[in-house]
């Protein structure tokens, strides 16, 4: 099994050690045809990126793919608000970019003042201290389904990192509307018992390194075992073994709406 894209990746906007010519060079050495810039969006409080530098991050994609041959997409990873499924997307930005990543993170400016409780704090707690009950669960899932819903999301960035979910439901709402199920090669955010609910959909994959220094954009880290210990279709990963995906809600939602 070989990476041909990588859809998830961190340059020094946001989170990351490296520019975004440093990851395309590392893609171009791994033979991936196409990697996606996707620094975390604006409500992050502490890594959020710069919406007056978004014009320039896309300057700079543009030359990384001049320069190396690797197609580079310009995206973001947003971050969920709360249970409205809002996202930290801009509207005004949406012409820059080529793609659009949202999930679960801490540390982020919520929707609501009570979201820092009902959706940080109770699934803090669920992981830490007490188990996490259904009714946790359920208001978690509606997070991410309202998310899925209400926003062209391509691919759904690590399901259940940072909220307990119930994955069945999750993935199929996915199938329903088009997303991308990440799996994440640099953080589990599921159990095995939660993936083989997530393969009783017929949801799509994408594998994504989630690279935070460009030594890591490619990495499959120990995605290969998951995949054979869980039994994921190979066919059903989108970005493995020269394939691409041939859909995108975020174009199409541009193509329609900008």
């Amino acid at each position: 099994m070989k990476l041909n894209c990588d859809f998830h990746t961190h340059t020094v906007f946001s989170h990351g050690k490296g520019t975004i010519l440093d990851n395309a060079l590392v893609a171009k050495e791994r033979g991936l045809s196409k990697i996606a810039i996707t620094d975390h969006g604006y409500g992050h409080t502490v890594y959020g990126i710069s919406h007056k530098k978004v014009p320039y991050m896309q300057e700079l994609c543009k030359q990384a793919s001049t320069q190396t041959g690797v197609e580079v997409l310009f995206g973001v990873e947003s971050n969920i608000l709360g249970i409205s499924g809002k996202t930290d997307m801009k509207i005004s930005d949406m012409e820059y970019m080529d793609i659009y990543l949202a999930g679960i993170h801490k540390m982020i400016t919520y929707d609501k003042p009570k979201e820092w409780f009902l959706l940080f704090g109770n699934n803090f707690l669920s992981k830490h201290i007490v188990k996490p009950s259904k009714s946790l669960r359920d208001r978690n899932t509606k997070v991410y389904i309202n998310a899925i819903k209400n926003n062209p999301i391509d691919i759904l960035a690590h399901p259940g990192f940072c909220a307990f979910i119930n994955a069945y439901d999750v993935a199929k709402c996915c199938e329903d509307y088009g997303t991308y199920f990440e799996i994440d090669a640099r953080k589990k955010h599921l159990e095995d018992s939660e993936w083989e609910e997530v393969l009783k959909t017929n949801v799509k994959f994408v594998i994504d390194s989630d690279a935070h220094k460009p030594s890591n954009v490619g990495n499959l880290g120990e995605v290969e075992d998951l995949i054979d210990r869980v039994g994921i279709p190979l066919d059903r990963i989108m970005n493995i073994d020269g394939k691409s995906p041939q859909y995108f809600r975020f174009l199409e939602y541009k193509r329609k709406n900008l």
